[in-house]
């Protein structure tokens, strides 16, 4: 009896492409779940609205819109899974620094618009203080933009809108501008109250709103720079795959677990720390202060939603760097915390 030897060669081939195909199956399903927890988030959100600034019922109640808006996560969800699997041969990489490009969109359109609140309402604020609103706008309109309800849905929400368009055309994160910003109004504070002793609420105001914006922003960018206060008494130790596992273990059980606990909490219904505020447009105690102490309450969703956002692009690269996957940063000259 004969026996055909087998060629290594012909029999590592179907190992190597059982591994490949491993492999790929994983990069797939890290990327099918990033994505259903992006598109999860947008249907919250899109339901949150829908039900608090609408009047709809609310998924779940058991009426008809309320199906059509549980069927909304469905439908999200579904659209997710088919975009991922449109482009199978993404890689992790390529797939990371895309959603970090939706993410800085959303920041750049969020510095837009506290940039143009800030300033219009200052303006605004500043008339109101000098008695010069009247005259400029008219009676009837001073006293409309004297009410918190008819400031933010006339004056901030189109800003916010504009805000949408210049974060379409710009490129710039603006980060730094905004802390120039916020020195500049402490500045003016100062020479205000000791040089022209004149001081009033709207400064102060502005410096926080200011300042709340840079803080929670600027937070996405700072996790893609690898700028947060990283407590590594055994990461430092750890070689590129230890370091990918633990920063994905991290970005899933901390980072997206974190970031759904705040919209949750903060936007489950009507009296919520998030949606009770901005429902009632709500103000400051400073009678000619600042009307945007609702839009600060809004930060925190924002902190939120951007966080969630990067902390999926930073899952993709961490599994690339558990693969590795070429593209990465060297992280060897990175100041250890």
């Amino acid at each position: 009896m004969t026996m055909t030897a087998l060629n290594p060669v012909q029999g590592a081939a179907p190992v190597a492409a059982r591994a490949l195909e491993a492999q790929t199956g994983g990069v797939l399903a890290i990327r099918l779940f990033g994505w259903i927890n992006l598109a999860a988030m947008a249907a919250f959100l899109i339901n949150n609205y829908l039900t608090f600034w609408q009047g709809l019922p609310g998924a779940g109640t058991g009426s008809t819109l309320a199906l059509a808006q549980s069927g909304l996560y469905a439908v999200l969800i579904v659209l997710a899974v088919l975009f991922v699997l449109q482009g199978k041969s993404m890689t992790l990489r390529a797939d990371s620094a895309r959603v970090t490009q939706i993410n800085a969109f959303l920041i750049r359109w969020a510095f837009w618009s506290v940039l143009l609140v800030g300033c219009v309402d200052s303006a605004i604020s500043f008339l109101r203080v000098e008695g010069l609103l009247e005259g400029v706008v008219g009676t009837q309109m001073a006293g409309d933009l004297g009410r918190s309800q008819f400031r933010g849905a006339y004056v901030h929400m189109p800003l916010l809108g504009l805000s949408i368009l210049i974060a379409a055309f710009t490129r710039t994160l603006g980060f730094h501008w905004l802390g120039l910003l916020v020195v500049v109004a402490e500045l003016l504070i100062v020479l205000g109250r000791f040089v022209f002793s004149y001081e009033q609420a709207f400064l102060s105001d502005l410096v926080r709103f200011w300042y709340a914006a840079l803080f929670l922003f600027a937070s996405a960018y700072t996790l893609l720079e690898e700028g947060h206060v990283r407590v590594d008494v055994l990461y430092a130790s750890f070689g590129q795959t230890a370091k990918g596992f633990a920063n994905a273990f991290g970005a899933i059980f901390f980072g997206l677990i974190f970031c759904w606990t705040i919209l949750f909490v903060g936007m489950g219904s009507a009296q919520s720390i998030i949606n009770s505020p901005i429902l009632a447009y709500e103000t400051t105690q400073a009678g000619f202060g600042l009307f945007v102490k609702y839009l600060m309450a809004g930060f925190l969703g924002v902190f939120a939603v951007s966080m969630m956002i990067q902390f999926v692009s930073y899952l993709f690269d961490a599994v690339a760097d558990m693969r590795g996957d070429e593209g990465g940063r060297d992280q060897s000259g990175i100041i250890q915390h």
